[in-house]
């Protein structure tokens, strides 16, 4: 498996961080607690789509890009990512937002992300919810090209055969950071969504013969769903490094229990663990992703799926920029 023939552009602090948690594996009683630190990547306030656009930002400028279009929700951690690399180099950016949480407070749509996305030179529009958001990309970026410009567009999420490249790469290197300090884990969970990270990484840890069994904490849709989605992108990223059929379908687990009311909108339990995290670490998750992912850990510990003796590496997905969006659900001062 050798990920250098590939184009790629460093963006990202790395490696990020490998940490314990010992007040939360106290507080919850059950196995010893690790935290892989990807919202510490650095662009933009840092999250897990830096290491995606490594490698499809190289490909937009070897494809003679001249801008880059993306697509996601209002509040979307990739996107503003995606609006950070394209100023870092030169390439204009343009947004299709999408509606997904019917939130109309003034936070929520200008603050955030979205006030990076404007802050970073991207242009914005906005979408409905209930549309394919990808074939909305592709027509707007049609659009471009006819109009004389050389747009790449990047699915939702960053999540392609490309972008999951940067997961493959994630599971090489937290694998180095535990041969280094002597650890072995006995499970690893982290949040999955557009399915990218997860994918690769299961394409990653199966090629490199790991055995470290790999979550996914749902944050949208069904599990026999995302389940599906993360195989079938993972059997891409199979063939474009060209491992054989490494990932079985057996080997894509998805928990899709703390979904909550829908994308984007926390449940009691995504709020729970980002106070969890906050007061007992000092660990920044979103309401998105991370505060979900965290979510289905800390309810699989209680529910004993997990247990005293053994350890868990959870991987933080970033986007903690998101919480100053969410401030009419989340606490305040007295």
């Amino acid at each position: 498996m050798h990920l250098s023939c590939f184009p790629r552009i460093r963006l990202a602090h790395l490696p990020t961080p490998l940490e314990p948690m010992p007040r939360l594996t106290a507080a919850l009683g059950g196995p010893e607690l690790w935290i892989k630190r990807d919202d510490c990547t650095g662009l933009s306030t840092g999250g897990n789509k830096t290491r995606k656009l490594e490698y499809l930002m190289a490909e937009a400028l070897a494809m003679g890009a001249d801008m880059v279009l993306t697509q996601g929700a209002t509040q979307s951690n990739h996107a503003r990512q995606t609006a950070a690399a394209a100023a870092r180099l030169g390439l204009d950016c343009h947004l299709i937002l999408e509606d997904r949480t019917g939130y109309n407070e003034p936070n929520y749509r200008r603050n955030g992300n979205v006030l990076l996305d404007v802050l970073h030179g991207a242009t914005i529009e906005y979408r409905g919810t209930g549309l394919d958001m990808n074939a909305e990309l592709l027509a707007v970026a049609d659009g471009f090209a006819a109009n004389a410009r050389t747009p790449y567009a990047i699915p939702g999420g960053g999540s392609n055969a490309t972008g999951a490249l940067g997961y493959v790469n994630c599971a090489l290197e937290l694998l180095g950071q535990m041969v280094e300090r002597g650890l072995t884990f006995d499970q690893m969970v982290t949040a999955t969504g557009s399915a990218g990270t997860q994918a690769g990484l299961s394409v990653g840890l199966r090629a490199l013969i790991a055995q470290l069994p790999l979550l996914g904490i749902g944050v949208r849709a069904a599990r026999e769903v995302q389940e599906a989605n993360v195989f079938r992108l993972a059997q891409a990223v199979e063939a474009r490094i060209g491992v054989g059929s490494v990932v079985a379908r057996g080997d894509v687990v998805a928990n899709c229990d703390y979904v909550g009311p829908g994308y984007g909108i926390p449940a009691a339990s995504t709020l729970e663990a980002i106070d969890m995290f906050a007061r007992l670490e000092g660990l920044l998750l979103d309401p998105v992703y991370s505060g979900k992912g965290a979510a289905g850990l800390i309810g699989l510990i209680r529910k004993g799926a997990f247990v005293a003796g053994q350890r868990v590496v959870f991987l933080h997905t970033g986007g903690a920029i998101g919480l100053t969006g969410y401030t009419h659900v989340l606490p305040g001062p007295d």
